[in-house]
């Protein structure tokens, strides 16, 4: 068994990125679905910004799975692609109303950052624990960041 390095991953390291490959591009899509939806101008800016992250944390991964000489994932998933046609029916019944998409892009975020979460208590101490742990911080802030403002829209 040889050790392993961000060049030499072994197929566990790799299907985990792949997962989290996977959930960063929902999150991509669907922030900049939710962008679309909304009706203000400083919450869809902010969105389309962490969509954004996103797609940068998704092909981030999706570099050490090719120096690995695997295909990446570069798709979402369909039960992610079922939620954002969910906040779509939701935001358009509700008038774009920020309490419900922010109610809903905080339960994505509650997601992604679970699955951050779990890929690095299931790699710890390997090749990628410092990658994943720079992405992980970059989705806590972002997940605190929709947390707080979903929870400042309930206050007014």
């Amino acid at each position: 068994m040889s050790l392993e390095t961000k060049m030499n991953l072994n197929d566990t390291t790799i299907t985990k990125l792949q997962t989290l490959i996977q959930t960063n591009l929902d999150s991509y899509q669907g922030f900049h679905e939710a962008a679309e939806q909304i009706d203000h101008a400083e919450l869809s800016t902010l969105f389309r910004n962490l969509g954004n992250e996103r797609s940068a944390l998704a092909s981030e991964l999706q570099q050490y799975v090719e120096f690995n000489g695997q295909q990446a994932r570069e798709e979402g998933s369909v039960s992610a692609k079922m939620h954002r046609l969910w906040i779509g029916l939701r935001g358009k019944l509700n008038g774009g109303d920020p309490q419900v998409i922010l109610n809903e892009a905080e339960r994505g975020e509650d997601y992604i950052k679970q699955a951050y979460e779990d890929v690095l208590k299931e790699t710890a101490g390997g090749a990628m624990n410092d990658v994943l742990t720079n992405q992980y911080a970059k989705v806590k802030a972002g997940h605190d960041q929709i947390r707080d403002l979903r929870d400042a829209c309930k206050a007014k």
